[in-house]
């Protein structure tokens, strides 16, 4: 099956972008979602803003990761219904990761669907959650456990949201940059590295992520239900989604983007261990993270509970499998890597050496 076309609009202007898209659609009715520090800075203004926008209704949630669950889910159907929408309403999800993926979820299911609109806010959400139709919610203490593939119908991604981003915030980004890059070719790896996080240039990282898009776009409209190609996306993500459900364990906060930064190393030491991958890129994208990135806060205590949180990794095969996307080089993808333990405990101490 085809993916569904999405109208993706580089922008400095969301304000005219999204005018132009829903004069276009001509919803019955607009609601915006948001999450208490975007609802304030930039929906509500955006509403004020817009005409095309008048009469719209802001549905604001709870910031943060532990947002993205079944009782917020539930609380913006109620929203949705109480506010009378219908088929024909829209909804715009002017946020992170977070809101795009509850937001798309909740659209996609209320009244079997109605139309909805991604804002991303932060570099990651615009490079990762934003586009690509992947919506959902944490379950059972488990990331993304329960979703839909969905396509927005339109996504439109401005630089000017990321003026004012926490350092950390942007850092949590740049790591799905670096995993685009991975997968696309030595030269975009290259680019990717020699990019300074800590004198950020805007109109260089807007380059950057029309290109790391571009990556994207092309595998998901290969593979819009995941079945062969799409899994190259999952780089870094068997080990990153378990360092993230350890910390919620843990009561601890880790950053998506920061958790990808730390499972890129850990598939790039696999993929030196079993396919081969020159220890240069393994070296060049730690030293990077190392410089860049937050340190994994991890023991050899915490190994067999990683372990077991990657048997629960949506990717596996079966159950008792563990699952990865490896590397023999740059742009060059394997896919279906089944890793035993005892290579996977190996990586973890090694990942410690090069960035703790």
């Amino acid at each position: 099956m085809p993916a569904k076309s999405v109208n993706l609009i580089f922008t400095d202007s969301t304000s005219s972008a999204l005018a132009e898209v829903v004069e276009e659609m001509a919803p019955s009715a607009i609601f915006l979602l948001a999450d208490a520090n975007t609802a304030q800075l930039i929906a509500r203004p955006l509403l004020e803003s817009t005409p095309a926008l008048a009469g719209g209704q802001i549905i604001e949630i709870p910031a943060g990761d532990q947002s993205k669950n079944i009782d917020t889910l539930s609380a913006l159907w109620q929203a949705l219904s109480d506010g009378g929408a219908t088929r024909s309403s829209l909804l715009i999800n002017v946020g992170g990761g977070m809101v795009t993926d509850l937001g798309g979820f909740a659209a996609s299911t209320f009244k079997r669907g109605i139309r909805f609109i991604n804002i991303p806010t932060t570099l990651l959400g615009a490079v990762d959650a934003a586009l690509g139709g992947k919506t959902g919610i944490n379950f059972n203490g488990l990331k993304n456990e329960i979703g839909v593939f969905s396509h927005a119908d339109a996504v439109i991604v401005s630089a000017r949201h990321f003026a004012t981003l926490p350092y950390q915030e942007l850092t949590s980004g740049y790591a799905e940059l670096l995993k685009h890059a991975l997968i696309d070719s030595p030269e975009a790896l290259n680019r990717a590295l020699a990019y300074d996080l800590e004198r950020a240039n805007l109109d260089e990282l807007q380059h950057l992520l029309r290109e790391s898009i571009a990556v994207k776009e092309r595998i998901v409209a290969a593979d819009p239900l995941e079945h062969g190609l799409r899994k190259a996306l999952n780089l870094g993500h068997t080990a990153a989604h378990a360092f993230e459900s350890l910390a919620m364990e843990q009561g601890r906060a880790v950053a998506h983007g920061h958790a990808v930064a730390w499972g890129l190393i850990v598939d790039l030491i696999l993929s030196n261990m079993m396919l081969g991958l020159d220890s240069a890129t393994l070296h060049d994208v730690a030293i990077y993270i190392k410089e860049y990135f937050p340190r994994p806060q991890l023991s050899c205590a915490d190994y067999p509970r990683l372990i077991e949180l990657m048997r629960h990794d949506k990717k596996n095969l079966t159950a008792s499998r563990i699952n990865f996307t490896l590397l023999s080089a740059p742009g060059q993808i394997i896919l279906d890597n089944e890793v035993p333990p005892e290579k996977i405990t190996p990586a973890l101490d090694i990942l410690r050496d090069l960035v703790c």
